[in-house]
C-alpha cells in the first residue's frame, strides 16, 4: 500500500511538472530565464563592501542579470565593477556625487560636488550622474542647475531620487535633460506618471520600491495599461542601498519576473532589458569593441 501511495505521488508530481509553461527550451515559467538589466544598483564601499566582488558577479549570473547601471558611495565600487566586468555582464557606470552617507543631504549646496563630478568624468567611461536625492525646492540650488547643465553638455543621464516638484524643477533647468526617475516617485499616481511621460520625452521611469504596481501578485489595470502604452519608458532595478537588499537580491529580481510574465512578451522584454540597451547603446559599444 505504501509503495502504491509513493507511486501515485510521483505520477502526480511529474504530471504537474509537465504542465508548466515554457520559455525557450526549458520547463520554467515564461520569463524565468528572461535576461534583465538592473537599472538601480549600488555597490557601496563605505567603509567596505558587504559582499566581495566575486560573489557580486556570481549573484548576477545566478539571477540572469546581464547588465547593470552601477553606482557607489564613494565611486570606488563603481570603478571596481566596471574594471572587472566579465564578458557576460555589461556595466554602465555613472558618477555618484556622494563621498559619505551625509552627502545625501548636502551635495546640492556643496561646492566640492562640481569638482567631484568633473574629476571623475575625465576617466572617460561614465554615462551619467546619480543616484542623487532631491526634495521640493532643494532642486533650485545653483549646484543642481550646474549638474543638469553639465549632464546636458556631455550627453549624460541624470539618475534622480526626486519627488514630483523636484522633477519638474530639474526640467525647468533644462528641457533637454535625460532623466531616469528612481522609484517613479514612489507613490505618484499613475495618471500623473503618464502626464509626465507625455510632457517630458526624455524621462524614463525606474521601478524599484514603486508602490501599487501589483495587488495580490497581479498587475493593477492602471499599471498594465501604462506598461503596454509606454513599454519603451520603463526600467527595473534592485536598489541595493543597504545590506538587506543584497541578501534578498534573488527575491527582488524574481518579483519583477512574476509581474513581467503577466505582460505581452515584447512589452516584458522592453522593460526587462531592451530599453536599457537602447538608452546606453550596448549594440554600439559591442560594434566598437569588435572593430578594435
Amino acid at each position: 500500500m505504501k509503495r502504491i501511495r509513493c507511486l501515485c505521488f510521483l505520477l502526480l508530481w511529474f504530471a504537474l511538472g509537465s504542465s508548466a509553461p515554457t520559455y525557450g527550451a526549458g520547463t520554467v515559467t515564461r520569463h524565468a530565464a528572461l535576461p534583465t538589466f538592473d537599472a538601480h544598483l549600488h555597490y557601496n564601499w563605505e567603509p567596505v563592501p558587504h559582499l566581495p566582488l566575486a560573489r557580486v558577479l556570481a549573484l548576477f549570473r545566478e539571477n540572469e542579470v546581464t547588465g547593470i547601471l552601477a553606482t557607489s558611495r564613494p565611486n570606488h565600487g563603481t570603478r571596481a565593477l566596471y574594471e572587472a566586468q566579465p564578458k557576460d555582464l555589461w556595466v554602465v557606470p555613472i558618477i555618484r556625487p556622494y563621498r559619505i552617507r551625509p552627502d545625501v543631504q548636502t551635495w546640492m549646496n556643496d561646492p566640492q560636488t562640481e569638482e567631484l563630478i568633473a574629476t571623475d568624468f575625465k576617466r572617460g567611461y561614465y554615462r551619467g550622474i546619480g543616484e542623487f536625492h532631491l526634495s521640493g525646492r532643494a532642486a533650485e540650488a545653483p549646484q543642481v542647475k550646474k549638474t543638469v547643465e553639465f549632464a546636458v553638455k556631455h550627453n549624460l543621464y541624470l539618475h534622480t531620487h526626486a519627488d514630483d516638484k523636484a522633477l519638474e524643477i530639474l526640467y525647468r533647468h533644462s528641457p533637454k535633460a535625460q532623466i531616469i526617475w528612481a522609484h517613479t516617485g514612489f507613490s505618484t499616481e499613475p495618471a500623473k506618471v503618464e502626464a509626465y511621460l507625455q510632457r517630458y520625452p526624455n524621462l524614463w521611469c525606474e521601478l524599484s520600491y514603486r508602490y501599487g504596481i501589483t495587488e495580490g501578485g497581479k498587475l493593477t489595470p492602471e499599471w498594465r495599461r501604462l506598461f503596454e502604452k509606454y513599454p519603451e519608458r520603463f526600467l527595473i532595478g534592485s536598489d541595493t542601498w543597504v545590506n538587506e537588499r543584497w541578501d534578498n537580491y534573488g527575491s527582488i529580481m524574481l518579483a519583477y519576473r512574476e509581474w513581467l510574465q503577466q505582460l505581452p512578451d515584447e512589452v516584458a522584454k522592453e522593460i526587462a532589458f531592451r530599453n536599457a540597451e537602447r538608452l546606453f547603446g550596448k549594440a554600439a559599444k559591442a560594434k566598437a569593441v569588435k572593430a578594435q
